[in-house]
């Protein structure tokens, strides 16, 4: 009741918090987040799911931002797929059935499974090559018929 007083009166001590021991983070910014490859797998996957889904872990590939999410660290032998070539990583990504995998400095594995692009696209990694690739869609008669009878 004394502290509500002394509030109420405008006669509260005002200390000041002081900064050594404290723990909150400010927001994150997406220019900070871009991941640095000179790390071991458990960082690089710690990195990516820290930043997942706010403001997304990113590296530049093919002259373009590209945003990561989803990683898990991948404890097996290296599968098969096709090399992606990272900018700052010492080696390339393989785009697999899976998803992305990327090399920590200590050799293991990190899976990414999804991509974002800079115009705001999503894809699964394991799609990376087959991101431009387009396909109609062909209707049968049926279809057709179906399709004017709904508008």
């Amino acid at each position: 009741v004394e502290a509500v007083h002394l509030i109420a009166d405008g006669k509260a001590p005002r200390i000041p918090q002081p900064k050594e021991g404290a723990t909150y983070e400010g927001i994150q910014k997406k220019e900070n987040a871009e991941i640095s490859w000179d790390q071991p797998a458990a960082a690089l996957h710690n990195w990516i799911r820290g930043h997942d889904k706010v403001p997304g872990a990113w590296a530049t590939i093919d002259g373009q931002v590209v945003t990561f999410y989803g990683s898990s660290l991948l404890d097996a032998s290296v599968p098969a797929g096709q090399e992606l070539a990272i900018k700052g990583a010492s080696r390339p990504g393989l785009v697999t059935k899976n998803g992305l995998v990327v090399f920590g400095n200590d050799g293991k594995m990190v899976l990414v499974r999804n991509l974002q692009f800079e115009d705001g696209k999503m894809i699964p990694a394991s799609k990376y090559f087959s991101a431009d690739e387009t396909t109609t869609l062909e209707l049968t008669e049926e279809e057709k018929k179906m399709a004017e009878d709904i508008r």
